[in-house]
């Protein structure tokens, strides 16, 4: 059995990682590609998440992390890996910048200049809503970002979120 190759059809992960994606998350696929993304000195906040094909992430995390980036201010830059694809990748990330946490996914995570910021682990989103994840985020954006976020990208966000969340039947209740 190759432990490196992927746990799941790259059909069935690809509407999870468009969820993101569609969104300018940019997808980390290599060891090289984290280090690139988050190893860097230029004070910047980089907001990651770690994807997922199960239920709490497809419940609250992503929906979450897409609703925390309405906020006044927000992370430099967006980033992803998906837990069961990218092995390499996804274990790099754990033993380099989340050493000591329990391995698992979803995980939601800001970094600065190589360093872990916050952290919000799988049992911290499970039975969480994506409002309750998202009220979380954004605290911890208000306290450590400084990029404002423009009207036209919200604008653009809330778009994407009734186009994606919202069905016509709960529009008429």
């Amino acid at each position: 059995m190759n432990n490196a190759a992927p746990s799941y059809s790259a059909l069935v992960a690809q509407p999870f990682r468009d969820e993101l994606t569609a969104v300018n998350f940019k997808e980390l696929l290599t060891p090289a590609e984290v280090d690139s993304a988050l190893n860097r000195q230029d004070d910047k906040i980089i907001l990651v998440v770690l994807n997922s094909v199960c239920g709490c992430a497809a419940r609250s995390a992503r929906p979450g992390a897409i609703l925390s980036m309405l906020n006044g201010v927000v992370p430099d830059e967006y980033v992803t890996l998906f837990a069961g694809m990218e092995k390499e990748a996804v274990e790099h990330f754990r033993e380099k910048y989340l050493q000591g946490s329990t391995p698992s996914s979803p995980n939601i995570a800001l970094f600065k200049n190589g360093q872990l910021v916050y952290h919000l682990q799988r049992y911290q989103v499970e039975g969480k809503a994506a409002e309750g994840i998202a009220k979380e985020l954004t605290g911890v954006f208000d306290t450590v970002c400084t990029k404002r976020n423009s009207p036209e990208e919200i604008n653009k966000l809330k778009s994407y979120i009734v186009n994606r969340y919202v069905s016509d039947e709960s529009l008429n209740t």
